[in-house]
């Protein structure tokens, strides 16, 4: 199976790319990670390429030197990766049309294995917090991409000030795009931190709880006694 994982800049498709490329990896399968997001430099899948390579995880990503360049350098890795259809590939792609763009070198190949492309929405970010927004944010990364989204997932959240009534408000608003689209919609994701007080069943969707993997610039600097 592929998967492919878009949204718009801060939606958090890259910490959720990140955790189902964990989940998959729990239940045995061979899982390939590839950061394809020339967005956003600060929250990106290559960042946890050690911790995940010592889980067996193969993140492809730039390294080194090149650890922040974008994508053309990784074409034939990520080719490799989505034609092996032994393995389970979870693309993370970039967060906006032209970030999606990307996908388009890789239609054939995509077309040719299974797969589905979930898009993940946070309601509280600029440009997704209503029904026509999302309707036309959907569309347009549609076009970018060349694909056609199969699932919504709903990743609505206001970081430390996230409660139970945040994120019913945004699976509230992406049932109004289920019903518009007739796309799947079954989960919403909550971080670790905030399970205790976003429980599960609200609206009647499935919660998922995420590891926070991704940490701000000043977190990870503060992780290590920098400031």
């Amino acid at each position: 199976m592929l998967y492919i994982v878009i949204g718009a800049y801060g939606s958090g498709k890259s910490e959720y790319s990140i955790n189902i490329a964990r989940t998959l990896k729990e239940e045995g399968r061979d899982v390939v990670l590839a950061d394809m997001d020339v967005v956003n430099p600060y929250f990106r899948s290559r960042d946890v390429r050690e911790e995940y390579a010592k889980l067996g995880i193969e993140v492809v990503a730039p390294e080194g030197q090149f650890m922040h360049a974008d994508l053309p350098m990784l074409s034939p890795r990520i080719q490799g990766a989505i034609d092996d259809h032994s393995k389970t590939v979870i693309l993370d792609v970039g967060g906006d049309p032209a970030g999606c763009r990307t996908l388009g070198r890789f239609t054939d190949s995509i077309r040719a294995r299974e797969h589905q492309m979930h898009f993940v929405v946070n309601t509280r970010r600029p440009f997704t917090g209503n029904m026509p927004d999302i309707i036309v944010m959907k569309d347009q990364l549609e076009f970018s991409s060349k694909q056609k989204i199969t699932h919504i997932v709903c990743n609505t959240n206001l970081m430390q000030y996230t409660d139970a009534q945040v994120v019913e408000e945004g699976i509230e608003i992406l049932k109004e795009v289920q019903q518009h689209t007739q796309l799947p919609f079954e989960h919403y994701l909550v971080l670790d931190e905030y399970a205790n007080i976003v429980p599960d069943g609200l609206g009647g969707k499935k919660r998922m709880v995420l590891r926070y993997n991704l940490k701000k610039p000043w977190e990870r600097l503060q992780a290590k006694g920098i400031c």
